[in-house]
């Protein structure tokens, strides 16, 4: 291949390959229940292994930043951790899920492999410093608010505080006021910090803050985004999807439907090896 991927450093469970143009990290916005994450995962492993596409299992296992109070946050920290764990073991696949704060960091990291730090989050000092002192890899999604550049202050953080186990999302940039836009022009300056580099192409695709206190979203635009990704070299491409995002308890105004993601992942696959090649 011509321009190899990136991948991310210290994931053992990563199945690294020398003939896929990037590695996807997908599954439902939450853990709903203790069944649906396993039927998730293994479809998605079914559909990713034959394509040599190497892959980790997301899901939060919490949802801190919602838009009402009476928003579904989870089924409880510890049940949905070991879910996530249970998952991993069964699987043999990656684990990510999001933490909000200083003291979610440790607890996290004894059930995933990946901790993700949220985009609303991305500049608090603590919360970087604690995740990296788990020596975990870290996934800082971008901020909405932040030029990519300046996504260079959050690696140092991590780095200074011992861990360059870093990967960066691209999620989209607030464009008025319930809106976001991806400027493809973020992914060779965000590559510029030495790690890999994700474009998260279902939030990328938000509505927030919806007058109905519920997110919205534009899915029918997530093979455009992702074609995009492909086409520009995207390191990952991330992705949520639920069997029926219209049942979904968050996310789902803009979360991918699962029977859709394979001739996706195909047309995507296309894309990445003809932009690599």
């Amino acid at each position: 291949m011509g321009q190899g991927i990136n991948y991310p450093a210290g994931l053992p469970l990563m199945k690294q390959s020398e003939t896929a143009p990037f590695f996807l990290i997908a599954g439902p916005c939450v853990i709903e229940d203790e069944r649906m994450p396993f039927e998730i995962c293994e479809r998605l492993l079914e559909i990713t292994s034959r394509r040599g596409v190497p892959f980790a299992f997301k899901a939060s296992y919490r949802k801190a930043n919602r838009t009402s109070y009476s928003s579904f946050t989870g089924i409880g920290d510890d049940a949905a951790l070991h879910v996530l764990a249970a998952v991993r073991e069964r699987y043999g696949v990656p684990v990510v899920t999001d933490i909000h704060s200083e003291s979610e960091a440790a607890v996290a990291a004894a059930y995933a492999d990946v901790l993700q730090i949220p985009a609303f989050l991305c500049r608090q000092t603590s919360l970087l410093e604690a995740a990296a002192r788990t020596g975990r890899c870290v996934n800082i999604k971008k901020g909405q608010f932040l030029s990519p550049g300046a996504m260079a202050f959050a690696v140092d953080k991590m780095r200074h505080f011992g861990n360059g186990n870093v990967m960066l999302t691209e999620r989209g940039t607030t464009f008025g006021y319930q809106d976001l836009v991806v400027d493809f022009r973020s992914l060779p300056i965000l590559k510029r910090n030495g790690v890999p580099v994700v474009v998260d192409i279902t939030h990328s695709l938000q509505r927030p803050n919806g007058a109905d206190g519920v997110s919205g979203g534009n899915p029918d635009m997530i093979e455009t985004i992702g074609r995009a990704a492909a086409a520009n070299c995207a390191d990952g491409i991330f992705i949520e999807t639920h069997p029926n995002p219209a049942a979904a308890k968050s996310d789902g105004a803009n979360m991918l439907p699962l029977d859709r993601l394979e001739p996706l992942l195909d047309r995507l696959v296309r894309i990445g090896n003809a932009a690599r090649g």
